[in-house]
């Protein structure tokens, strides 16, 4: 079935224009005078899913697409660092997110602010900018079967906006707070977009710190909403989230919620007007959490000892035909105050055929464990504790990115590795995080005084030990365990296709027509 496309991958290789200019993209390993690293393919075993993969490296500007054997066959070259997630689409051009550096009020791990869509030719299709002193994309995007596409963005609130919504004042830094927002935009043109629809964490929220203030009432009530003085650790990016998926069958969305350890699901069903209250949609609750899983603690139904998740990303459904579609899918990353390693974990959530989710009185959402993990034994520990992600694949493996040290691997059911890849491809000279912009002062004014001299994305005072960004602590490798500063190397997220993959047509035929020169 894929034997056309291996006996002509080398010439498809050559006679494709963006592979052509593989002779000038970064160096890797020890081809290069900076950090080594051991890249290129270490496994390819029987019962590996065949396919493709797909990824772009954070330190560089080039989208990959490497075969079985760790060749690249395919590259989309871009002017932008990437923003961290790119998605291949069915005609062979790529949606990504990249880095826009001139923002003045936003920085820090996962900065982007930037959607571009590249074609297979390598020509730039569309560039929507959504950054500015108010607003900027950041980490994540899901493109929708409409052709829309959703993204994380972070939104700015004044000291003052914070303390009238009852936030307690002595968790308020010097930069505001960033609460996130999710924003549903429709491509126009060649950089234009319309926004359809939207939904704001600031219209859900709830807090017991002041009777006086907005908000006020009892947390453990209410898991349908948000304390606004959980996780509250005196930076702007109060929430940090990472990922973003949507679910067509329920017409919902999930996110990622680093620093409350948890995974939420909202309504996409409401208007944008619903999704502003608490009524409206196919659930009638308008924009208030359907669900949420991982960290009991966040709305008073269970303790640190109930904790499932750690720091994680790239949280999503299980397609439909695969097994265990509809389940949920997390790289569980874990963090130094709770669990040191990594795993993979598959999440069978308590949900209705209608999209309701269950729980009982004063319990917290279940379930009470994963049903399926990889990385929990001592023969499978590794670390990879920020970025990072999985993808189940058809034939029941799971292909996982060890993103602090551009680790690829696909695991089997029963967890054995099949195939193992190590990215080498990474410049130097490209930050992991944006370019920090002008700080607000107290009360959001600008020009306020730096931080305590961290490195971008901090901005937590000391005393005040939040989960690490998502950037490197140092620049050096710390092997194959990751985890720390991660590598030069880092990826974060990694996709496996088909060969008969609509998006691979022109791979296949580009393969083809060498085939018939070399004849």
């Amino acid at each position: 079935m894929h034997s056309p496309v291996f006996l002509s991958l080398l010439s498809a290789a050559l006679f494709s224009a963006p592979a052509a200019a593989a002779q000038d993209r970064p160096p890797r390993g020890e081809e290069r005078g900076g950090p080594q690293v051991d890249a290129g393919l270490k496994r390819n075993e029987e019962g590996a899913f065949q396919g493709y993969t797909f990824f772009a490296p954070i330190r560089s500007k080039t989208s990959y697409l490497i075969d079985m054997k760790g060749e690249v066959v395919h590259e989309w070259p871009s002017e932008h660092p990437p923003g961290n997630a790119a998605y291949l689409m069915e005609d062979g051009s790529i949606v990504r997110t990249a880095q826009d550096f001139d923002n003045p009020t936003f920085h820090g791990g996962g900065s982007g602010g930037r959607i571009q869509r590249i074609s297979w030719e390598g020509e730039l299709l569309w560039d929507y900018l959504f950054s500015n002193e108010e607003h900027m994309q950041h980490h994540d995007i899901a493109c929708l079967p409409n052709g829309n596409v959703l993204m994380i963005a972070w939104e700015f609130k004044t000291d003052e906006e914070a303390l009238a919504a009852g936030r307690d004042p002595s968790t308020l830094g010097e930069e505001g707070v960033w609460p996130d927002t999710v924003i549903e935009v429709k491509p126009a043109g060649e950089t234009d977009g319309e926004i359809v629809w939207e939904w704001h964490l600031w219209d859900h929220l709830i807090q017991d710190h002041d009777e006086e203030k907005l908000n006020f009432g009892e947390v453990g009530a209410h898991p349908e909403l948000v304390d606004i003085n959980h996780a509250a650790r005196g930076g702007g990016d109060w929430n940090h989230t990472n990922s973003i998926n949507y679910n067509a069958k329920l017409d919902q969305v999930t996110i990622s919620v680093r620093t409350f350890n948890e995974l939420w699901v909202i309504d996409h069903s409401t208007t944008t007007e619903e999704a502003a209250g608490h009524e409206g949609g196919e659930r009638g609750r308008g924009g208030d959490l359907l669900y949420r899983w991982g960290n009991p603690e966040a709305y008073r139904r269970g303790s640190r000892r109930d904790m499932q998740l750690f720091g994680q990303h790239d949280v999503h459904w299980i397609d439909a035909g695969l097994p265990g579609e509809g389940n949920i899918l997390v790289f569980n990353n874990g963090d130094r105050r709770g669990r040191e390693h990594s795993s993979v974990d598959e999440i069978v959530t308590p949900v209705s055929k209608k999209g309701v989710y269950e729980t009982e009185d004063e319990a917290a959402f279940g379930p009470k464990k994963a049903s399926w993990t990889y990385g929990n034994e001592e023969s499978e520990r590794f670390s990879s504790n920020f970025i990072s992600g999985a993808q189940r694949l058809p034939n029941g493996n799971t292909l996982i990115c060890s993103g602090a040290d551009g680790r690829l691997l696909e695991v089997t059911a029963e967890n054995e590795i099949v195939w193992e890849y190590v990215n080498g491809f990474f410049d130097e000279g490209i930050t992991t995080t944006g370019r920090r912009g002008p700080n607000r002062g107290p009360g959001g004014r600008r020009g306020g005084p730096p931080d305590d001299g961290g490195p971008p994305g901090r901005g937590r005072p000391p005393g005040r030990d939040g989960p690490p960004d998502d950037g490197p602590r140092d620049g050096g490798q710390r092997g194959r365990r990751g985890g720390g500063g991660g590598g030069p190397n880092i990826v974060f997220r990694a996709l496996r296709f088909a060969s008969d993959h609509p998006g691979l047509a022109r791979l296949t035929e580009e393969a083809e027509v060498s085939g018939e020169k070399d004849e």
